[in-house]
């Protein structure tokens, strides 16, 4: 029945047209944002996941760069370290020369001095960030290094961090404040690659370096070269750098593995985070294709709720015609 007053047909179609309205400025939003789910009223549950999977990813990004600054103090040690190890070499070689009958040592000891000036220098400018691993002036240095690089997140939403450590004391060359602990201006005893002498043989000392502006180790003599220099002096000398040699050799190794190490973790961390995001994604982004397709059918709808909101609202018009021929 027609009522002039009140058509339920309008009232239907309008309702549905609010509907449809409604559902399309969602999509709407949804399409234009590029987010299915962007606040907490769309899907607690969701949202909640996805706000803490971003938490996580911020955190990763944090780690990334406290992995690229670990990254950049470890390759400055071990580049000064791959200096050191082929100026040690090179010392070595022309110790040996000067084993060969009627060189002149004390042309060789200058090329040795020139060589230890390097050592020198290069230990010194080892710096990065305010860190040396090779060179310390300092009574208490620190000396164990660590780089966060990764976090694991509990099941009780608690946070731990993982570190990788080094104990950079390996690489320590020269300190100034106490030469026993710097590789190349410490005492080294050549009478224990003496195989021919006993367990009582009288200490013979031997240190590479008297640091700069410190204090050299006592009780020690520097290997340095002369004409009065015995074989015997030369063959401890060489023994004792061939030491250091090893050392620092096993030092530059520890510091490429360290270095391997870091770049493994922020490989890790790149992926991880990637996946993190495309999980993100997966959770709150929206579904273009999908989305546009729903866009396109509720225009449809929209204007076919038009139309129909027109039909029912003509139908009163029409009995107000029938009422005025009567």
């Amino acid at each position: 029945m027609s009522n002039v007053t009140t058509n339920p047909s309008t009232s239907a179609a309008l309702t549905v047209l609010r509907g449809i309205n409604k559902d399309l400025d969602v999509v709407q939003q949804q399409v234009s944002s590029g987010y299915r789910i962007q606040k907490a009223s769309d899907d607690p549950t969701y949202w909640s996941m996805a706000t803490t999977m971003r938490s996580d990813q911020s955190s990763l990004s944090t780690i990334t760069d406290a992995l690229g600054l670990g990254a950049s103090k470890v390759d400055t040690a071990s580049t000064a370290m791959d200096t050191v190890v082929s100026l040690l070499t090179q010392i070595q070689s022309k110790l040996v020369s000067a084993k060969e009958a009627g060189t002149n040592k004390d042309a060789i000891n200058s090329d040795i001095q020139q060589l230890k000036n390097q050592l020198q220098s290069v230990t010194q400018s080892a710096s990065f960030s305010g860190e040396n691993w090779l060179y310390n002036t300092a009574q208490q240095p620190s000396t164990q290094q660590s780089v966060i690089s990764n976090f694991t997140r509990g099941t009780g939403g608690q946070i731990s961090f993982t570190t990788i450590s080094y104990d950079s004391s390996q690489t320590l060359m020269i300190d100034t404040a106490q030469p026993a602990r710097g590789l190349l201006t410490k005492n080294v005893d050549a009478s224990t690659f003496d195989s021919s002498s006993s367990g009582s043989s009288t200490p013979r000392n031997y240190y590479l370096l008297s640091a700069t502006g410190g204090t050299t180790p006592t009780g020690g003599t520097e290997i340095a070269l002369s004409s009065s220099t015995t074989d015997d002096e030369l063959t401890d000398m060489i023994n004792v750098t061939n030491s250091l040699l090893k050392s620092a050799t096993s030092a530059d190794s520890t510091l490429g593995l360290m270095k391997s190490n870091i770049d493994d973790q922020s490989d890790y961390i790149s992926k991880l985070s990637d996946a993190i995001k495309s999980s993100v994604g997966d959770l709150v982004d929206t579904n273009m294709e999908e989305a546009s397709a729903r866009q396109s059918a509720l225009q449809t709808a929209q204007q076919m709720g038009v139309q129909a909101l027109s039909i029912a609202n003509s139908m009163a018009s029409k009995v107000l015609i029938i009422l005025q021929s009567k």
